[in-house]
């Protein structure tokens, strides 16, 4: 079987041999991959709704992976116990959801061994509070797929470890990604700079107090941009 592009980035980043845990697995395409592929021994898919669980168990019933991943109904972490699982995988939900999960589910959490996660909004506060709970993030991807960005990346327990600090820039674009000088990032920053000159130009025509502080907030973030694409000229 074939993954989109931007679940096979995620298998990339899976440890071989690990017991994984997937949160929010729709159709269960990643654990049934993975285990086809002999990367991981076990997986347990969990859902909160019944319908994507559902199509998961048919997915793998299909395969006859029955006996290596089990699909569980679950609000976030809260079906889970620690120690059943070793890779943590949570994708295509809300930064704000995602900290959500994680926080509720944080007595489970310290059982894994690592973290891959994509969330889909607020990023930079999300690798804030990441980096802010004691996971060290040691690998970032971003892939384009079918119009849409999707950042993700793996995270590890810093286990009293100075925390990595990370600039603004950092937070907003990613470590390794900007030290890649990954060509998708590139092209991401071009399109959120286009759309930052798009927002510049309406809010000029309002001369509201409102309309004043957040073109302020918006030419910050202009600035930030330009700086991160500036480091490609001087690959």
């Amino acid at each position: 079987m074939q993954l989109s592009l931007r679940l096979a980035a995620i298998a990339e980043m899976v440890t071989k041999g690990s017991r994984l845990v997937d949160v929010g697995c729709d159709h269960g395409y990643l654990p049934v991959y993975l285990v086809l592929q002999q990367k991981i021994p076990s997986a347990i898919a969990m859902d909160v709704r019944k319908g994507p669980l559902s199509r998961a168990q048919r997915h793998l019933e299909e395969y006859g992976l029955g006996n290596y991943i089990e699909t569980r109904l679950s609000d976030g972490l809260m079906a889970l116990k620690p120690g059943e699982g070793d890779t943590l995988v949570i994708a295509g939900m809300g930064g704000p959801l995602m900290e959500k999960i994680l926080s509720e589910g944080e007595y489970v959490l310290e059982s894994f061994q690592e973290l891959i996660l994509q969330p889909q909004s607020d990023i930079p506060h999300f690798r804030r509070f990441l980096l802010g709970k004691g996971w060290n993030i040691i690998q970032e991807n971003i892939i384009l797929e079918d119009g849409k960005f999707y950042p993700m990346m793996k995270a590890v327990k810093s286990y009293g470890e100075t925390g990595t600090v990370y600039t603004k820039m950092e937070e907003w674009f990613g470590k390794q990604t900007i030290k890649e000088r990954n060509p998708v990032l590139k092209e991401y920053l071009k399109r959120e700079l286009h759309i930052r000159e798009e927002i510049l130009e309406k809010l000029s025509h309002s001369p509201s107090s409102a309309a004043e502080e957040r073109s302020i907030e918006i030419k910050e973030e202009k600035q930030l941009i330009c700086a991160a694409l500036r480091l490609y000229e001087s690959k």
